[in-house]
């Protein structure tokens, strides 16, 4: 009589929460820290944003004299609902190098296999995550609009014509950033700027200093290292600032803000979330196993007037 192994792997609701966290929130970005990550929305958040005008100081009188203008305003934060429905059949895998786990025309996929494939799936969305979080639309697979393009539509984020970035003037185009970052958040401990891996990747040739070895020219870079100087474990500072590397960036672009004004929102304990690998083998007879992942996400953008997109 053959072997049967049979996968009936399914995790819903709190119990999903740690293959959801690593599939919405491993990505670089999100798992840099410089992010306001809201992990438990449970259908929308609403973010009050309070700001006033340079009226709200005045010198001191006898009688009570109203001062400045409090406005009150709002971000709505609404995760939206993504998937991934994955099937597979057993006999695509029982010739090959699972063929030892899988002994009969009746086995079924081994767990091992199948979890593998479902860590696989959870890359997959990490990946996509990492993305959607920049440059998402609503029409997309992954349906919210990210911040590259909330910060487009805005009207009070400062904006700096990008561009093209090499490592020759890589640090002239980070100065443009800087110095358009709003005196509101300069100095703030919390403000970062924001690369994509194209122009940190000409920042790190950069400070590993131009010439060539032996030439009355040449800069030895950091540490005179010149190109060997950059183990990817240093962070990487300009005029102080942090930069934050987001692969997910458009090649070409920029950002600095404050973290509190990069806004993320999930729901990693709601009862909608899921993450199963399931023997179809009971239900309908067939030889497939399916891998269903479910999940929220969406993001927000706080402040645009303490935003500078560089695009």
């Amino acid at each position: 009589m053959a072997t049967t192994n049979t996968i009936n792997s399914s995790f819903s609701g709190k119990a999903a929460q740690g293959y959801l966290t690593a599939a919405l929130l491993s990505g670089k970005t999100l798992d840099s820290g410089a992010v306001d990550i809201r992990d438990n929305i449970q259908y929308k958040e609403v973010i009050r944003k309070f700001a006033s005008d340079a009226n709200l100081i005045k010198p001191g009188s006898c009688d009570f004299a109203a001062t400045g203008t409090l406005t009150t305003s709002e971000v709505v934060l609404e995760p939206k609902e993504i998937q991934v429905n994955l099937q597979v059949c057993a006999s695509s895998y029982r010739s090959s190098w699972e063929s030892l786990q899988m002994k009969g025309i009746n086995s079924k996929l081994p767990g091992s296999l199948g979890e593998f494939m479902l860590e696989h799936v959870v890359a997959k969305v990490a990946d996509g995550m990492e993305t959607a979080v920049w440059q998402g639309t609503t029409g997309g697979d992954i349906p919210f609009d990210g911040w590259e393009v909330l910060a487009a539509a805005d009207g009070t984020v400062v904006d700096v014509a990008k561009s093209a970035v090499t490592a020759s003037n890589v640090t002239t185009e980070l100065g443009k950033v800087v110095d358009a970052i709003p005196t509101t958040i300069y100095g703030n401990p919390e403000l970062y700027i924001y690369v994509s891996t194209a122009i940190y990747q000409a920042y790190v040739r950069a400070l590993g200093g131009f010439g060539a070895a032996g030439t009355s020219n040449v800069t030895g870079g950091i540490d005179d290292k010149q190109n060997t100087w950059f183990r990817n474990q240093q962070e990487l500072y300009f005029d102080g600032i942090k930069l934050i590397h987001c692969p997910g960036m458009t090649a070409t672009d920029m950002m600095a803000t404050t973290k509190e004004n990069l806004i993320f929102g999930t729901s990693l304990f709601s009862d909608i979330n899921s993450a199963s690998i399931i023997d179809m083998g009971p239900i309908d007879g067939s030889q497939n196993s399916r891998i269903v992942l479910r999940g929220s996400a969406s993001v927000a953008l706080g402040f645009g007037s303490e935003v500078v997109l560089y695009s």
